[in-house]
């Protein structure tokens, strides 16, 4: 209810009341006054006074929290100016705690706190006020909602509600280094009083850290930190309220502080020299022995390499990355022999090193590694260790001196050493070794051209230990001697046209030869003694191993002849000088204006390879012409092959009865009635002369005959009946052969047989009978034709009557 104010200099406790309530907002004796709401009338006339509707006027009310008195706790008063007094009025309250927490007195609205009240639970509670009428229960006034306050007193302390606290700092770190934060938490109420208001201290500790008393920032407080001296710190943190005057809470939480390593320490070998051994035989790699650096410091400040300082020519060192170890191995071979102790000075660096301490000293450090070699029994050593190369002449003779392998036993006693060549390396055993010198010799006779190097291997064992074994490798290149001819390189052939003009290089000749002397190849080319009188060809030396053909004189007849062959004779430049004849086929040809050769066959003829496009119009026309003509035949040939076929379909004696009924095989009989097929010439005999249908069913020649009738007719008839007999046993036979034939596939096939007969009852149609008949026309004329119608001429010639006669 919003209230409101009247002028009036005659309630001066009213305006008292306002100003207190609404100025200040509070009243310290944790209660409400109650006033009179009036509405200012204007006055026209005579002044007065009216009332007018009444309303409620409220504060907060506070009450203080932890009270614990027996008696509920006074909280305050509700009122309304419609209350005279007479008891006709009721309060009540609802919302959070009413009737439980708060309870009021129906009659005077005085309202008392019940329970014990904590601000840091809740600190405060929405309440509505009602004024009714105690007899018809109706409200009086609409309901109004007040706020009860809860006043804080400072009973928490301050919370480290994130601790304990753990903190890391460098070591050597500087005087005010921040490590970490603390903050502490007070549940009181920050806006009332100084009782939430916490400051820090360092109870434990604080010879080597502070705190900020406000922020609670932990800091250094010495500048000596050292992590391999003390590695972490335990603190204790506390937390004052108000403001660490008298009478304050307090709180505390432990603080850890790691103290993190930085790389402040060099490494440091624990010795200064270390011992180990190894023998002579050890192979390349073998690790010797192994030392480490120690450093105080941790994680990768402790990451070192190590490095040969001295004595890294046998010698080598490496890194462990799991231990930090150095592993001393053998780079090369090691001799007892040579030196039976070697010192090797190793130096171990750290890996990161920090520029902030470099003024603290040098971080590496050194230690000598001595290593005693021990002896063993070794194998001979060849010198050259790397093998031997020789050299021999290609014509040496069996037995000759190739050279000399040498080979010593390394140890002290210098035992004697034996010789021997691995067959397998030389299987022709073409050398051999003597067991002692080690000489090789030849053990036949050599060839370059085959082979020109010979790669053996040697091998060389102690004479009374055999076990004791090396090897080594001797090539032997075999020197060239001239010993064979050179030769052409390959059958030369040539051509020359026949206008070929003098001087015209036809060829170009080069040689080979096998062998290979040193100062190289020189050859020289002539024609053969037998060819000196050629009057042909030239012959002309290049002077770089090759020669030239040339004509020598004008025009060729390939006619006359085509081959000429010329010998040619090739000399080397030794020592000493070897040659051999070689032939160059030169053939003559014929050419065309433009020089291109066009036939070198005697016989043929030169045809131009060009043709002119009327040429070859004239023979495109000629093609489609025949392909015109070729049509043209093909056609008439399936015309003339139509009319045959109708005129064989007419002839009755020609039966092919046709059908398409699948059978059940071989086996199925009565799938189709043979019997039109078995009695194809089985014709009815002819009653009368009107039976058409029967006559026309037969073939021509028999219906003339029965036709005829007559005698004439009656053997025709006859002679039918007889050839049509020889035609039926003729089909069965062939039909029984087919049935019993077991490799013809199991379903119906169609069987075509050409069976001509004995005899036609048509004439012969022969032109031979003409001999037997007598003609008027006179064929001696055929005699003067020549000797290709002789023989005809002779079959019509006019007989002999006594010839005939005989």
């Amino acid at each position: 209810m919003a209230p409101f104010w009247t002028a009036g200099a005659w309630t001066l406790l009213a305006a008292l009341g306002l100003l207190c309530c609404y100025s200040f907002m509070w009243c310290e004796a944790s209660r409400t006054s109650s006033t009179t709401s009036l509405e200012k009338r204007q006055e026209q006339g005579p002044s007065s006074l009216e009332r007018v509707k009444r309303g409620w006027v409220w504060n907060q009310f506070f009450v203080v929290e932890e009270y614990t008195g027996t008696e509920p706790l006074y909280v305050g008063k509700i009122h309304t100016d419609s209350d005279e007094g007479e008891g006709n009025i009721k309060y009540t309250i609802s919302g959070e705690g009413a009737g439980s927490i708060f309870i009021i007195d129906e009659l005077t609205g005085d309202i008392h706190a019940t329970e014990r009240l904590d601000r840091e639970e809740k600190a405060f509670y929405t309440l509505r006020a009602q004024a009714r009428d105690r007899l018809s229960n109706d409200p009086l006034e609409p309901e109004s909602e007040f706020v009860i306050k809860v006043q804080d007193i400072n009973d928490s302390e301050p919370k480290f509600l994130e601790g304990p606290y753990i903190g890391s700092v460098a070591e050597l770190s500087p005087i005010g280094t921040s490590v970490m934060k603390v903050t502490a938490s007070d549940a009181d109420d920050p806006t009332y009083g100084s009782s939430a208001r916490v400051v820090y201290s360092v109870l434990d500790g604080e010879k080597f850290f502070t705190v900020d008393k406000h922020t609670g920032i932990i800091m250094t407080a010495v500048a000596d930190l050292d992590r391999e001296t003390q590695d972490r710190y335990e603190l204790v943190v506390k937390a004052t309220d108000m403001a660490g005057q008298m009478g304050g809470l307090s709180g505390s939480t432990t603080v850890t502080i790691v103290i993190t390593d930085v790389n402040d320490n060099p490494p440091r070998f624990p010795q200064k020299m270390y011992q180990f051994s190894v023998s002579e035989g050890a192979a390349l790699g073998t690790p010797v022995g192994r030392v480490i650096a120690s450093d105080a410091d941790m994680g990768e400040n402790t990451d070192m390499s190590y490095l040969i300082k001295e004595g890294g020519e046998l010698f080598k060192v490496t890194t462990d990355v799991e231990t930090q170890e150095a592993i001393v191995s053998i780079k090369k071979s090691l001799d007892f022999e040579s030196k039976r102790t070697h010192n090797v000075v190793v130096e171990a660096v750290n890996k990161h090193v920090d520029p902030r301490f470099v003024d603290l000293g040098s971080f590496r450090d050194q230690t000598i590694v001595r290593v005693s070699v021990s002896d063993i029994d070794e194998p001979p050593i060849f010198q050259p260790a790397d093998g031997a190369v020789m050299e021999v002449q290609e014509d040496a003779k069996v037995g000759a001196l190739v050279g000399i392998v040498t080979a010593r036993d390394p140890d002290v006693k210098n035992k004697p050493v034996r010789f021997s060549i691995d067959r397998s390396t030389d299987q022709e055993m073409i050398f051999h070794i003597d067991p002692d010198s080690g000489a090789i010799t030849l053990g036949k006779i050599l060839d370059r051209e085959t082979a020109g190097w010979h790669n053996i291997t040697v091998k060389a064992v102690e004479a009374e230990n055999h076990t004791m074994a090396s090897h080594s490798a001797v090539s032997i290149r075999i020197l060239d001697v001239n010993d064979n001819p050179p030769e052409l390189a390959t059958p030369y052939e040539a051509s020359i046209c026949e206008d070929a003009k003098p001087g015209q290089l036809i060829h170009t000749i080069s040689v080979v030869d096998r062998d290979e002397p040193q100062s190289g190849h020189r050859f020289y080319f002539t024609l053969a003694p037998e060819a000196s009188n050629n009057r042909h060809f030239t012959l002309w030396d290049v002077k770089d191993n090759t020669a030239g053909i040339r004509t020598q004189r004008t025009g060729f007849n390939r006619h006359e002849q085509n081959v000429y062959f010329l010998p040619i004779l090739v000399v080397d430049s030794g020592p000493p000088s070897l040659s051999s004849t070689g032939t160059l086929t030169i053939h003559v040809c014929g050419c065309n204006t433009a020089g291109e050769i066009q036939s070198c066959n005697a016989t043929a003829y030169v045809m131009s390879a060009a043709l002119s496009p009327g040429a070859l119009i004239a023979l495109l026309v000629c093609m489609l012409i025949l392909i015109v003509l070729v049509l043209l035949i093909l056609t008439l040939k399936r015309h003339r092959k139509g009319q045959r076929m109708a005129e064989d379909e007419e002839d009755m004696r020609d039966n092919v009865i046709k059908y398409n009924d699948e059978g059940g095989g071989e086996q199925d009989t009565q799938a189709y009635d043979m019997s039109a097929l078995r009695n194809l010439y089985d014709f009815p005999e002819a009653k009368s002369c009107d039976s058409g249908p029967d006559i026309r069913s037969l073939p021509q020649w028999i219906q003339a005959g029965r036709v005829g009738g007559g005698a004439e007719g009656a053997a025709a008839a006859a002679a039918a009946a007889t050839d049509f007999s020889l035609f039926k046993g003729y089909i069965r036979k062939k039909v029984e052969q087919a049935d019993a034939d077991l490799s013809v596939p199991p379903y119906d096939s169609f069987q075509t047989y050409a069976f001509e007969g004995t005899s036609s009852p048509a004439l012969s149609l022969s032109s031979i009978h003409t001999l037997s008949t007598t003609s008027e026309q006179d064929f001696s004329y055929l005699s003067d034709w020549g000797p290709r119608f002789r023989q005809l001429a002779g079959y019509y010639a006019p007989g002999n009557p006594e010839e005939e006669g005989s």
